[in-house]
C-alpha cells in the first residue's frame, strides 16, 4: 500500500541521490576500514533512516510495508553495511516493540531508535541453537520484580553498536517447546552482558556481529515485552516475517546494482574488435539476470501488498525470500563471469558483492527453511 504516491517518490529520489553520491563512493574505503564513517552515519540520521519504518507517532516515518520495500531496493544497492546499520533499526531491533511492545516501552525506546540515537539489536541465535530456535537454551528466571537472564547469543547483528537488545529468552525451563520463550528488551549497558570479539566475516565488512553473553544479568519485569510470558517465539517468527520481505527486497537491489556493473562493463569491454556485449553467450547472462531480478521484485511487491491488506503472508515472504536470495547469488556469480579476470580483482568491486551478498541466503532463515515452510504450509492447507 502507497499512502501518497508523490511523497513516497520524493523519499525515494532523496535516498537514490544519497546512495549513488555519497554511499557508493565510500564502498572500498567500508571494506578496507571495517566501518562506516561519522559523517555518513550523522548524514543518515538527518535523512530519517533509521526510523524509516517506526510509526509517526513515535518520531518515524511509518512506512508500509510496500513502501519500505521500495525504499530497500535502493539501499540494497550499495555496500550491505550501510543498511545492515539501519536496518536493525527499521526491522528486527524495533519490530517486537512496535508489533507486541506495551505503549510505555515504545514511548521510551522508539523515538530514541526513530532519531538514531540508539542502534537495536535482535538476539536469537545460539551457538546451538539457530535454524531450530525455538530449541533456545537462553534462560530468564523470574526472582520477584525482576528476571535474571543467562546464556550465550551468536552473530548478533549491530551488537558491538547496540544501545538496546531485543532477547529471547526460555522464562519456563520446563517448557522445552516454544511456547516456554518470551521476549524482553535489555539495555546494552546492563551489568551482566559482555561481548565477544568482532566476528572476521567472508564479506560484509563494516556490519558488525558478535556474541552477547548474558551472565546472571537482572532486568526489572517491565522489561518483558508486552507483558506477558511465553508469546516471545510467536512475536520472533512475526518479526522475521516482516524482515524477510526486506532482506528479498535488499537482495533484489544489490542484485540490479550487480547487473548494472556488469552490463556497462560488458558494453565497454572489447574483445575480438567488439564490445563482449555484442557475443550471444554474455547476453544471455544479462538477460537472464534481468528477467529473474523482474520475478524477485514483483513477488516482494506483491507479497508486501498483501501484508498492507492483513493478509497472512507467512508463505509468500517465505517465498520472496528464498527466490530474491537464491536470485541475487546467481546475479553475482554471472556478473564475476561477465567480467571475467577483472571481477577477480577487488578493483571492479564486484568480487566484493560476489561476497557480501552470500549471506543473504543465510541469515532471517536459510533458504532451507524458507523451503519447509513453504511445504508445510502447503501440506496444513491441503489438509483444511
Amino acid at each position: 500500500m502507497i499512502r501518497d504516491r508523490e511523497t513516497l517518490n520524493q523519499i525515494t529520489e532523496t535516498i537514490r541521490q544519497f546512495v549513488s553520491n555519497q554511499l557508493i563512493p565510500m564502498e572500498h574505503w567500508v571494506a578496507e576500514n571495517d566501518r562506516l564513517p561519522d559523517d555518513i552515519i550523522n548524514q543518515m540520521r538527518e535523512l530519517g533512516l533509521f526510523g524509516l519504518t517506526i510509526p509517526e507517532a513515535y518520531g518515524g516515518l511509518g512506512v508500509t510495508m510496500e513502501e519500505e520495500v521500495t525504499l530497500a531496493f535502493e539501499l540494497g544497492r550499495t555496500s550491505p553495511a550501510f543498511r545492515s546499520l539501519i536496518g536493525t533499526n527499521n526491522g528486527i531491533g524495533s519490530s517486537g516493540l512496535v508489533i507486541d511492545g506495551t505503549e510505555e516501552q515504545k514511548q521510551k525506546y522508539l523515538p530514541r531508535l526513530a532519531s538514531g540515537e540508539i542502534i537495536g539489536s535482535f538476539c536469537l541465535t545460539e551457538p546451538d541453537s539457530g535454524s531450530d530456535a525455538a530449541s533456545l537454551k537462553t534462560t530468564a528466571i523470574k526472582d520477584g520484580d525482576t528476571y535474571v537472564i543467562n546464556g550465550t547469543k551468536r552473530y548478533i547483528t549491530n551488537a558491538p553498536e547496540a544501545g538496546i537488545f531485543t532477547v529471547m529468552a526460555r522464562t519456563d525451563p520446563q517448557n522445552k517447546r516454544s511456547g516456554g520463550i518470551s521476549a524482553f528488551i535489555v539495555e546494552s549497558d546492563t551489568p551482566g552482558i559482555t561481548l565477544g570479539k568482532i566476528d572476521k566475516k567472508m564479506g560484509q565488512k563494516g556490519a558488525h556481529t558478535c556474541d552477547v553473553i548474558f551472565d546472571n544479568c537482572v532486568v526489572p519485569a517491565d522489561a518483558l515485552i508486552g507483558g506477558v510470558e511465553g508469546v516471545g517465539f510467536k512475536t520472533a517468527m512475526k518479526v522475521l516475517d516482516k524482515g524477510r520481505l526486506h532482506i528479498a527486497a535488499a537482495s533484489t537491489g544489490a542484485a540490479s546494482r550487480m547487473l548494472d556493473d556488469a552490463l556497462h562493463y560488458a558494453v565497454e569491454r572489447k574483445q575480438f574488435g567488439q564490445p563482449i556485449a555484442n557475443f550471444q553467450l554474455i547476453q544471455a547472462m544479462l538477460a537472464d539476470s534481468k528477467a529473474e531480478i523482474y520475478a524477485a521484485k514483483s513477488m516482494v511487491l506483491d507479497a508486501s501488498r498483501l501484508r498492507d491488506e492483513g493478509k497472512d503472508v507467512v508463505t509468500e515472504s517465505s517465498c520472496a525470500k528464498m527466490f530474491a536470495t537464491e536470485m541475487c547469488g546467481r546475479v553475482a556469480d554471472r556478473a564475476v563471469q561477465i567480467h571475467g579476470g577483472a571481477g577477480y580483482i577487488a578493483d571492479y568491486g564486484i568480487e566484493r558483492f560476489y561476497r557480501d551478498v552470500r549471506l543473504y541466503r543465510l541469515y532471517e532463515g536459510t533458504t532451507q527453511i524458507q523451503q519447509i515452510i513453504i511445504a508445510r504450509n502447503m501440506i496444513k492447507e491441503a489438509n483444511e
